[in-house]
């Protein structure tokens, strides 16, 4: 498999951390997001992926898959162990709603098109960065309500801590104060001791400038 993929992309985050988990080996592409205007701009990868952003994986037949939730929804049913959803139907519905809530109401309203959108239309930087800050806090504040008082958001590893990391590197990126969330804070720190989430994380990926 090859991932397109850039080193501190909240959702190329996400799938590497699912393919760390399940042990699969692929080979990084990196696509650099400032370079040049941005390399995700250029045909070749608008070949690849027309609405130019990453991640993209390339599976072992050769077929192409975007967007994070649809590619780690194939990443589970093509390769079902070890599980990121667990067997309780509950269970399973509370770690896609943290998933919903982090990459549907959080992600987006941080993401670099909406921040150049924001700046585009000359909304000053502080405006631009207490924007980020409402909502990236907005959304934690409901995930720290929902998740659990011990282990990972509900005990075991799972999807919804495969999307939680990654935004809690974005918001300690954008300098979101996360201190008054002591559940996610719990998570955050058996996360960053597995080998999983460090081998995924964006400190660790060769696309990172020195």
């Amino acid at each position: 498999m090859e991932l397109y993929t850039y080193y501190r992309s909240t959702s190329s985050y996400r799938v590497r951390i699912a393919l760390a988990l399940k042990g699969l080996a692929f080979d990084a592409v990196p696509v650099n997001l400032i370079r040049d205007g941005g390399e995700h701009h250029k045909p070749e990868y608008r070949a690849l992926n027309p609405q130019g952003r990453v991640p993209t994986l390339r599976t072992e037949d050769g077929g192409l898959i975007i967007q994070s939730p649809a590619i780690l929804e194939y990443l589970e049913e093509r390769y079902p162990e070890p599980p990121l959803l667990p067997h309780d139907l509950e269970t399973r519905a509370r770690h896609r709603a943290v998933a919903a809530l982090i990459g549907c109401d959080i992600h987006p309203l941080h993401n670099a098109s909406v921040l150049n959108r924001l700046r585009g239309l000359d909304v000053p930087e502080a405006e631009v960065m207490a924007w980020i800050g409402h909502w990236v806090g907005q959304g934690l504040g409901a995930v720290e309500q929902l998740i659990g008082d011990d282990g990972f958001c509900f005990g075991e590893l799972g999807l919804a801590d495969v999307y939680l990391l990654p935004q809690l590197y974005a918001a300690r990126r954008f300098e979101v104060d996360i201190s008054r969330f002591s559940r996610i804070l719990r998570v955050e720190a058996l996360a960053l001791e597995h080998p999983a989430f460090q081998a995924a994380h964006p400190d660790a990926q060769p696309d990172k400038p020195e």
